[in-house]
C-alpha cells in the first residue's frame, strides 16, 4: 500500500471521542482524524511520536489522518483502513504463501444475509473466504496479541466463516501485524475469553489462521513476513 502523498511527523498528545487525535506539528495542534476504533491499548502515550497522512479533498472537515504512532524503537499502522489495502496487494503479487496463485480477488464480498468478509478469491475450483484483522497490541516484547478489546464482530465473522467451510469453501482470517517488533502472535485469551473459545473451535473445523507482519517506509506499508502463531 502506498501514501497518496508523503507523511508529515508530529506528537501525540491525546485522544478523544474515540475518532479525534490532537497532534503538535511543529509549533502548531492540529486535530487529526483516528481511523480506528479500538482501545490502541499502549499506544496512546503522550509526546509519542506520529507520522499523518494530509488529504487533498477540500470537503474534509478533518484534513489530516493518523497513520503510524512509534512506540519505543517500533512503528506500529493504526490506520484499520489500510489493512485490507495491504493484503489485497500482497494477494496480487503472490506475497502470501497459503494463497498464492488465486487468480480471481473480490474484495467486500457478501455472505448469507447480513455478512460481508474482506476477500472472496478464486483459484481452478477451490474458493475461498479471508477475513483481515488489523492488529497493534503487544503487551509482551516480541509477541502481537489479539483483540484489543471485546469484539462482538470478531465473534461474528468466525461464527460465519464456520457456516462457509460447511458450504464447501476453504475459510481463512489474516491477522495482520501492523508492527515491526514481533515475532510470534497468540489470541488475548484474557481480554476476550468468548473470542479465543470460539476462536479454537473454529480452528478444528476447518478455519486456517495466517498471521504476517508489515514492512514500514514513509512511502508505504506492505505484508513482510509470516509470524508463528501461539496456541
Amino acid at each position: 500500500m502506498i501514501f497518496k502523498n508523503r507523511l508529515i511527523p508530529g506528537l501525540l498528545i491525546k485522544r478523544y471521542k474515540r475518532f479525534f487525535v490532537d497532534i503538535k506539528i511543529k509549533n502548531q495542534v492540529i486535530t487529526a482524524h483516528c481511523p480506528n476504533t479500538g482501545s490502541m491499548r499502549g499506544l496512546l502515550t503522550k509526546g509519542n511520536k506520529v507520522w499523518i497522512s494530509k488529504s487533498d479533498n477540500p470537503n474534509r472537515k478533518l484534513k489530516y489522518t493518523l497513520e503510524i504512532i512509534e512506540s519505543g524503537k517500533s512503528k506500529v499502522g493504526v490506520n484499520t483502513q489500510s489493512s485490507n489495502k495491504i493484503v489485497h496487494h500482497a494477494l496480487k503479487n503472490n506475497l502470501i504463501d497459503e494463497l498464492k496463485d488465486f487468480t480471481e480477488i473480490n474484495p467486500e464480498t457478501k455472505f448469507g444475509s447480513s455478512t460481508r468478509f474482506d476477500f472472496l478469491v478464486f483459484k481452478k475450483k477451490d474458493k475461498a473466504f479471508i477475513e483481515v484483522k488489523n492488529v497493534t497490541l503487544s503487551r509482551k516484547k516480541d509477541i502481537a496479541e489479539f483483540p484489543d478489546a471485546i469484539t462482538a464482530r470478531g465473534l461474528k465473522h468466525i461464527n460465519e466463516l464456520i457456516k462457509a467451510s460447511k458450504q464447501n469453501y476453504k475459510v481463512f482470517i489474516l491477522y495482520l501485524i501492523q508492527r515491526d517488533d514481533c515475532k510470534s502472535f497468540r489470541i488475548a485469551k484474557d481480554i476476550d475469553p468468548a473470542y479465543a473459545a470460539t476462536l479454537t473451535k473454529a480452528v478444528k473445523k476447518k478455519l486456517n489462521i495466517l498471521c504476517y507482519d508489515c514492512k514500514f517506509s514513509l512511502k508505504g506499508i506492505k505484508l513482510n513476513n509470516k509470524i508463528n502463531y501461539k496456541t
